[in-house]
């Protein structure tokens, strides 16, 4: 790996905490939701699919490993029924956990993905599971992840399930406008001959970034009881 990339890693792993505080609930999205209508919660529904690193980190390494736009959706479209299937089916009959340590498995998913990206299944002479079904059952825990956010608010009770739909929805429109601009970095630098080597340091930052996040969380859950 060349040194700026090296450089590139170590900065971004630094800032791992930083962006995981930008993920979390804060009482300005509360106050939006307080004063606001359902269009507050299709708000922040995207604003928390567009700070949400952890999920875009995975994503990111889903498109890294494809070639075709068919195939990306495809993919996009299992792992989004996956996450909607939690995000809405858990906050309406009020199924919840801790969010680090829900945060920590998604985490992990980032992990794998770049671990995959890597060849590390191969490397260790293990065949690698499906990828597809595997998309889809982090899409579950993703969704589960945004379950627990939206848990967090206190949204009352009155048009319970068209807040939940209207947070998804937000959730599915920050999704859309975060893979445009990944999904045109990944394919315009696929046509670029440095992309083995681009292709090799972000996935190892994925692994990195992954773990740094896993012990990120997991020392949230530890401090916090």
């Amino acid at each position: 790996m060349h040194k700026r990339s090296r450089q590139a890693l170590a900065l971004l792993v630094w800032l791992i905490p930083l962006l995981g505080f930008a993920h979390d609930v804060s009482s300005a999205d509360q106050e939006i939701l307080r004063n606001g209508d359902l269009w507050a919660y299709i708000q922040v529904g995207a604003t928390h699919m567009l700070t949400g690193y952890d999920h875009l980190l995975f994503l990111a390494g889903v498109i890294f490993f494809l070639n075709s736009f068919m195939d990306i959706l495809k993919f996009i479209t299992v792992f989004t029924i996956g996450h909607c299937i939690t995000l809405i089916g858990a906050t309406y009959e009020g199924i919840t956990a801790d969010e680090h340590l829900v945060d920590a498995v998604i985490a992990l998913s980032v992990v794998y993905k770049g671990f995959e990206n890597l060849g590390g299944f191969e490397k260790i002479k293990v065949k690698s599971p499906n990828l597809l079904l595997m998309v889809g059952f982090f899409g579950l825990i993703h969704g589960f992840g945004l379950s627990t956010r939206l848990q967090s608010f206190d949204i009352g009770k009155e048009q319970f399930l068209a807040k939940i739909l209207c947070f998804n929805l937000g959730v599915e429109v920050g999704q859309v406008l975060a893979l445009i601009p990944i999904v045109f970095i990944i394919t315009l630098s696929r046509k670029h001959k440095q992309f083995p080597a681009f292709y090799k340091a972000m996935n190892w930052y994925l692994v990195l970034a992954g773990i740094g996040l896993f012990a990120y969380q997991l020392y949230g859950y530890f401090v916090g009881h």
